[in-house]
């Protein structure tokens, strides 16, 4: 079965990982069908497009789950830390999303820069979904700060 690239900013990683914005209620079942066993959630429950139950639709496809709630306008190196443990410990095929896929891309910024590819590349990468660095947008503040070494 193919990626299902009509999810919000469905991104397919070079490590297997996939990433993306919000879940719908049916997409648990397909990213079963893609062979994801765990999914890692980075967004607030009470989004307002912050799928219900999460956390139930996922078990009732076998797949198991992380919530790592990062607030939008308070993301920390804890949250970063966090997401890696969860990575190292999940087992996979792991997808991990929030609304946007913003805090999900940033933090793999991070997370690329340490495990060594050099900053151009994982900016693009980044880049690709958003960027917080070169962002007017005052959202991007907490992000700027986070991402800035």
């Amino acid at each position: 079965m193919a990626d299902p690239a009509d999810i919000r900013n469905w991104r397919r990683r070079p490590d297997g990982i996939t990433t993306s914005g919000k879940l719908e209620p049916g997409d648990p079942a397909r990213l079963a069908a893609i062979g994801v066993r765990h999914v890692i959630n980075l967004a607030l429950d009470d989004h307002p497009e912050a799928l219900a139950d999460e956390a139930a639709a996922l078990a009732a496809e076998g797949i198991g789950y992380t919530h790592i709630p990062v607030p939008f306008d308070a993301p920390t190196r804890d949250h970063v830390a966090r997401l890696d443990r969860a990575l190292a410990e999940a087992e996979g095929p792991v997808h991990v999303h929030c609304i946007m896929n913003w805090r999900v891309s940033a933090f793999f910024y991070l997370l690329d820069i340490a495990a060594g590819m050099a900053e151009p590349e994982a900016r693009a990468r980044m880049a690709a979904i958003w960027d917080p660095l070169t962002s007017d947008d005052p959202r991007a503040a907490p992000w700027k700060a986070l991402l800035s070494p």
